[in-house]
């Protein structure tokens, strides 16, 4: 595989344009909630994890801070999925002292930005993706490496090492209006 595109690896919300909240409409096929950044762009310049408010504007608790949209991206990351990508890793978190002790690490990290977005009692210690103690979602830790940069999350930076160049292709721009890819 190849190497990653590079992380922003800043939390200082930077304004979401309409062209912003459009392409990730296309994307999902849906309007985005409780959007607070584009915390990771693609290559090709379009949003592909954007950062979430811990509660989302109808009142529900959303605990995924970091949330991968760009469905090649996604598509990626459930072939890894897919392939008992996440049994392994949980398999050796158990077995695995220092990993374990840097995943925790990680789980940390993510508590901390969700709660500069604000503190939701009903999330309260409850991270992603598995975390701390198992592997549970990819998407979620690969969206925590893509945003926060390499060295955060070990197990999201392995997976995005292991994903092809979902970019290569063409521009996301070029998404069906469908959302197929």
């Amino acid at each position: 595989m190849n190497a990653a595109p590079e992380s922003s690896g800043s939390t200082e919300s930077a304004a979401v344009t309409q062209a912003d909240v459009d392409a990730v409409e296309r994307q999902l096929g849906r309007v985005p909630r409780g959007v607070v950044e584009v915390s990771h762009r693609c290559p090709c310049g379009e949003p592909d994890v954007l950062r979430t408010l811990p509660r989302l504007p109808d009142g529900t608790p959303f605990p995924t801070s970091f949330y991968a949209t760009c469905p090649r991206l996604t598509g990626a990351i459930s072939t890894l999925e897919s392939q008992g990508v996440m049994r392994d890793m949980t398999e050796r978190l158990a077995e695995d002292a220092e990993l374990a002790q840097h995943y925790a690490a990680a789980h940390d990290d993510y508590l901390a930005r969700r709660g500069e977005l604000g503190q939701v009692d009903e999330i309260d210690g409850i991270s992603a993706g598995g975390m701390p103690d198992r592997v549970k979602c990819l998407h979620v830790l690969v969206a925590h490496s893509l945003s926060v940069g390499p060295g955060v999350n070990p197990l999201g930076d392995e997976a995005l090492e292991m994903l092809p160049d979902w970019w290569a292709t063409s521009p996301c721009s070029e998404l069906p209006e469908d959302g197929a890819q």
